[in-house]
């Protein structure tokens, strides 16, 4: 492909991002992916260029453009060399029209960054590029005898020993170790999340929105410390698709999870057997994702104040089921990757008003103070944006 024929490709694939987006459907990545399939002429140097100006293109624009070609424009604004391959080569973008539409830049819609704004949000790191960080598996290996075939950055190694970071794109999936179970991939901010459960062998901890089980297999490792998984860790989610890929990995990675699948609505229900007997229950609830736009940039496009609405929602009634499940003098811990007030501090202070439980203090020393809470930025601590409290139930 030539260099405006890769243009146009970012253009014609983000058209189909914005529809997505749009409508609730596939994220950025599927989408390349699925362009791709069909266009077997492309080859990887190709693919790699094309999916670089797409992520660029979308990190550009603030609101949703109008169309792939005006986010592409935005860009070009930016960046010359893009300016100039809209020269209505074959293959390649027509000529810019004057008065054509243009995205417009800044963080977010307006709305949104409004909201972010008065959580005293810090924008400008999230339109970059994320680190990638694993998690060295401590149920199978020591991280100080561990060899990779790159040693990685230490991340905040008095608080997450396991922690390793690498270059954006590293194929750590490819390494023996990743296949052996010695190593998950898993954002800092991410592991960081699962301490603050603080899950020890013998316990009996609940992860109640379990997903594909990232914290899940980080709070299996802390109960296995010492040698042995020992205790009851129960993974639970509404998702089925989702939920059916924590098994092959726990395999792996060489710990006991039972897992659960739950009905939306009536979680309540399916856990009724473990109401008061949890000695930790983590409620890593669905939320706007305002935290991963570095990963997710798109994201941005596909939050309305509905939406906004019908998640915090959410969130207040699974802590309310994930309290059912705790036993007296346990511990509920409250998660999202959100960096909203209304998903973070507020939400976690509108628990402990109506259920009359204790935040407990987790400083870690990283992060900063939000409410009862913490929270991690992409600007502060370079790690994705995560809101972290607990809760101890007193009685």
């Amino acid at each position: 492909m030539t260099p405006a024929a890769r243009v146009q490709a970012a253009i014609e694939i983000l058209d189909a991002v914005i529809a997505e987006a749009l409508r609730g459907g596939a994220p950025a990545d599927r989408v390349i992916v699925e362009w791709f399939r069909t266009r077997r002429f492309a080859g990887s140097g190709d693919r790699r260029a094309v999916r670089d100006l797409v992520f660029r293109a979308i990190r550009a624009c603030g609101p949703v453009p109008v169309s792939g070609r005006a986010a592409m424009l935005r860009l070009a604004q930016d960046d010359a060399a893009v300016a100039g391959l809209f020269d209505g080569s074959r293959h390649g973008p027509a000529v810019v029209v004057p008065g054509e539409a243009v995205a417009e830049g800044g963080l977010a819609p307006a709305w949104l960054a409004g909201r972010l704004a008065a959580s005293g949000v810090e924008g400008a790191a999230l339109a970059g590029r994320a680190a990638l960080d694993v998690r060295v598996n401590v149920a199978r290996v020591l991280p100080e005898v561990l060899v990779l075939p790159e040693a990685g950055l230490a991340v905040w190694p008095e608080v997450l020993p396991a922690a390793r970071r690498f270059a954006a794109g590293t194929g750590v999936e490819a390494w023996d170790a990743y296949a052996a179970g010695l190593i998950e991939v898993q954002d800092a901010g991410s592991q960081l999340a699962a301490k603050a459960v603080a899950a020890v062998p013998g316990e009996t901890v609940v992860d109640l929105c379990a997903g594909a089980g990232g914290k899940t297999l980080a709070l299996a490792a802390d109960m296995s410390a010492g040698g042995g998984f020992r205790g009851r860790l129960v993974a639970c989610d509404a998702d089925r698709a989702r939920l059916a890929r924590l098994g092959p990995r726990a395999e792996r990675a060489g710990v006991v999870v039972e897992t659960r699948l739950l009905d939306g609505g009536r979680e309540g229900e399916g856990l009724a057997d473990l109401a008061g007997v949890a000695d930790a229950v983590l409620v890593d609830a669905p939320c706007s994702g305002t935290g991963t736009w570095r990963r997710n940039p798109e994201a941005r496009w596909r939050l309305s104040p509905r939406e906004l609405e019908r998640v915090c929602g959410l969130q207040a009634r699974l802590m309310d089921v994930g309290a059912e499940l705790v036993r007296p003098g346990g511990r509920l811990v409250f998660v999202t990757c959100s960096l909203l007030d209304e998903e973070g501090a507020g939400a976690f202070a509108a628990f402990l008003a109506r259920s009359g439980w204790a935040a407990e203090a987790f400083l870690p020393g990283v992060g900063e103070a939000r409410g009862a809470g913490l929270r991690l930025s992409p600007a502060r601590d370079d790690c994705d944006g995560f809101f972290i409290a607990v809760a101890r139930r007193t009685c």
